[in-house]
């Protein structure tokens, strides 16, 4: 039998460090989402409702749709970083936390099972 199956995972789901991580991650990505969805929707509706404004030559042969193209290509990076060095100050601290609360439980799942035998 697996020792994981000791653990009530509803149980870990609701304990108070799992809901702060989980409420910090959706903090956090929600608006990053929100913004490549309007990134990724801008393209083709505007170059479907605003040709002229997607064809308006920025410098030299280079358009406006060139442009946001990439300016969509070093905003995926910059969130990139952003998210990782945001991990690595919030996140990961508090999954330590979580994973160390779970690794006891589990000392103790493997713990008690072997005193039922003595």
């Amino acid at each position: 039998m697996n020792t994981l199956d000791h653990l009530d995972w509803v149980k870990i789901a609701k304990s108070p460090e799992f809901v702060e991580l989980h409420q910090r991650k959706i903090r956090f990505l929600f608006g990053w989402w929100i913004c490549s969805i309007m990134f990724f929707f801008c393209i083709p509706l505007g170059a479907g409702y605003l040709p002229g404004l997607f064809q308006y030559r920025v410098i030299g042969n280079i358009n406006f749709a060139y442009t946001l193209v990439i300016f969509t290509f070093f905003a995926s990076w910059f969130l990139s970083v952003r998210y990782m060095m945001w991990a690595n100050k919030v996140s990961d601290p508090l999954t330590n936390q979580v994973v160390k609360k779970l690794a006891k439980k589990l000392d103790q799942a493997t713990v008690e099972p072997s005193k039922a035998h003595k």
